[in-house]
């Protein structure tokens, strides 16, 4: 499969602050990407670099195969931005705007346009000025896919939108994908991130904590367990218990005990067959609880 975007140690600083750092990314063509951070992890940083609209310290970064410092102009033609960030001409309506940017990238039907509108609800008879934030973002996002880009590149998107619009959104990104087209959006929303995402990059202080498919950050991940018994364990077979490699947060009560567990089960499923089990559950966490260790010390999530 083709990659879409690469990049290669890719670093950027602005004097001593904190940029991006040796940021190793590769999107392949059709699929969705989730970019995930707080705010102040690099992701805007990483976009505005990827985009040629600023300069990396050092490393590099390739769109299309183009560079994105020699080829920006090229590689814009073909992209679809909505940045974190941006303003809209305020005496302009969203109807005058979209025939502007029709005419600069030579797209002659704005049927298309009117039906992202008509599904995100934005208002395209009113001007700018007239518009809540939300209603301001729906207009972006129309500019930002009218035109059906090869990739598409979205910074917190769904920023401003109420949960049905943010819905319809998703939707929308899942049909560009089933085109074959390809996605690159940063996000803090893990939910959305965990329904709609082929994979996730995770960035940490500027530097990639985690690239990996959702699922297989999922699945390997901690568990939630509880295990109810017969009859209440004694104080030293709670203890063992307790003391299981990668056991934390033990709690128990008379006759059931529940532990965050990062390893493997078989120490637990063994320790436990020695009893009469009456209950056990598995609990996989949400991405959002998942995302949370990420930026934790390793020594205070159990990890080695």
């Amino acid at each position: 499969m083709a990659a879409v975007i690469e990049t290669d140690k890719l670093t950027k600083t602005y004097g001593k602050n904190r940029g991006i750092v040796d940021v190793d990314l590769q999107v392949d063509s059709g699929e969705i990407f989730g970019f995930l951070g707080p705010n102040g992890a690099g992701k805007t940083t990483t976009i505005r670099t990827l985009l040629g609209f600023q300069r990396p310290a050092s490393g590099t970064a390739s769109v299309f195969g183009l560079d994105s410092r020699r080829d920006s102009v090229q590689i814009r033609s073909r992209v679809g931005n909505l940045p974190g960030e941006f303003t809209l001409e305020d005496r302009m309506t969203g109807e005058a705007m979209l025939r502007y940017f029709a005419r600069l990238r030579g797209v002659e039907s704005l049927d298309y346009a009117r039906h992202l509108a008509g599904r995100l609800g934005a208002d395209l008879k009113r001007p700018m000025r007239r518009l809540s934030r939300g209603n301001k973002q729906k207009v972006g996002l129309v500019l930002a896919m009218f035109h059906r880009p090869e990739l598409l590149i979205l910074d917190e998107p769904t920023g401003g939108l109420d949960p049905l619009v943010r819905e319809e959104f998703l939707a929308l990104i899942a049909e560009v994908r089933d085109e074959g087209r390809t996605v690159f959006f940063s996000s803090h929303v893990l939910g959305e991130v965990e329904r709609i995402c082929d994979r996730i990059a995770v960035i940490r202080g500027g530097r990639l904590a985690a690239v990996e498919p959702t699922s297989e950050i999922i699945n390997k991940s901690f568990r939630h367990v509880r295990i109810a018994f017969a009859r209440q364990l004694k104080n030293k077979e709670m203890r063992k218990f307790a003391a299981l490699a990668g056991v934390d947060n033990f709690d128990h009560d008379s006759n059931s005990l529940s532990f965050t567990l990062y390893g493997n089960y078989d120490d637990v499923v063994k320790l436990a067959a020695r009893h009469t089990v009456v209950d056990i559950d598995f609990e996989r966490p949400p991405l959002e609880e998942i995302f949370m260790t990420y930026y934790a010390d390793p020594q205070e999530r159990g990890m080695p």
